[in-house]
């Protein structure tokens, strides 16, 4: 898999996890789906994602890849 997957999969499961975190505790979990919401902004514009650069010092490859 490579580190664009990992990327939009962890952010998905972020998101989820939060809203559901929100609905069984409280609201104030609303604002972890906001940080990765502008995480995800800024990268588009920036290039700058600090899990990718986690992702490849652990080895995984760049790009998208297509079977």
């Amino acid at each position: 898999m490579s580190i664009d997957r990992v990327v939009m999969a962890f952010a998905g499961t972020m998101i989820l996890l939060s809203l559901a975190l929100s609905q069984l505790h409280g609201p104030g979990w609303l604002w972890l789906t906001a940080f990765v919401g502008a995480n995800l902004l800024q990268a588009a514009f920036t290039g700058f994602c600090p899990l990718a650069i986690v992702l490849k010092r652990i080895g995984l490859r760049s790009g998208v890849a297509f079977p």
